[in-house]
């Protein structure tokens, strides 16, 4: 298992202390090394904060990989995924803690199903660990990703389920079909990179699952305060364009454009509350803009009949995850 699992971090500042007397990205590496010897690769991405020289000196056995400014997370995963030689790669973010049976639980899970492209952990809250960080991603027709579980309690999650994406702050993915969907699209830089990535791997035929016995703790917003910032909302609302131009052929976007449209409405409304409307409104632009570049068309998924199926299951499913969002 070990010789087949190489664990990834993308981290910038990792080090900055944001609770006191503690560094979160020391605490991650500490609960890896205590669960299992497992090869990590950390890419930094243009740390500031003395974070490379913080690794260089405790954790030597790491190997380290330094950018000299912030790429985003699609590329610096990328680099970490090319330099492992392994055939899976779990992909952490840098203030999570893993409890022990956490590499051992996702490598079995992925393990047993050569069509499993991911698997996604149970992530909990790090100030209240009865609670769901994450429990695996959706995605609907309105044109919204969310998270299973968000805030629920984690009893209610303990049992392995097919979600419609992993979230990539921990997670196991078969590195063959990262490479044959051409790695995590670095056009995105930063927000629903997981979930595109994982629609399109659902488009292929292959399934994401969401792992309730490999548990980790996870700092996320809770500790920066910042699940809702102006730069999020202007690089989510960008992507969440992108998202579908890359994903849906021209008849699936007719199909699903009244519900897209009451669902950017909705959001619109909710980020004109949040005082933030009018930079909602410009990430949407911006998503058109990007949707008609080079690289944007290169991209996109072209639709052939052989995978018409799986088109129509996921299409079925964007309908279901409206229902199972209410609810």
């Amino acid at each position: 298992m070990v010789n087949q699992t190489t664990i990834i971090i993308p981290n910038y500042n990792g080090v900055s202390t944001r609770r006191p007397q503690s560094h979160l990205l020391d605490e991650c590496l500490k609960s890896i090394f205590n669960d299992k010897i497992t090869p990590v690769i950390i890419v930094d991405n243009g740390s500031t904060d003395g974070s490379v020289e913080f690794i260089k000196t405790n954790y030597p056995e790491v190997k380290l990989i330094t950018l000299n400014e912030n790429t985003g997370f699609c590329h610096a995963v990328n680099i970490g995924i090319k330099a492992a030689s392994t055939d899976y790669v779990i992909l952490l973010n840098n203030d999570t803690i893993v409890k022990p049976g956490f590499i051992t639980a996702l490598y079995e899970t992925i393990a047993k199903d050569p069509r499993t492209f991911s698997v996604s952990a149970k992530m909990l809250d790090m100030q209240n660990p009865d609670l769901i960080d994450n429990a695996g991603d959706f995605y609907n027709a309105l044109g919204w990703a969310y998270t299973q579980g968000k805030g629920k309690s984690s009893k209610r999650y303990q049992k392995e389920t097919p979600i419609f994406s992993a979230c990539a702050g921990a997670a196991i993915y078969r590195r063959s079909i990262i490479e044959e969907l051409g790695y995590f699209d670095e056009n995105h830089f930063a927000y629903l990179e997981d979930v595109d990535i994982g629609y399109a791997a659902r488009l292929r035929g292959y399934r994401n699952i969401f792992c309730p016995s490999a548990e980790v703790l996870h700092a996320g917003s809770a500790f920066s305060g910042s699940r809702y910032n102006e730069w999020k909302t202007d690089l989510a609302s960008r992507n969440s364009i992108y998202l579908i131009y890359k994903n849906m052929p021209f008849l699936q976007l007719i199909i699903n454009l009244p519900f897209l449209l009451i669902g950017f409405f909705i959001k619109f409304i909710f980020f004109c509350f949040k005082g933030m409307g009018l930079r909602y409104l410009k990430g949407l632009i911006r998503g058109f803009q990007l949707s008609f570049t080079p690289s944007a068309r290169s991209r996109k998924i072209r639709f052939r009949v052989r995978y018409l199926r799986h088109y129509l299951h996921v299409q079925l499913e964007l309908w279901v995850n409206i229902i199972r969002f209410i609810l």
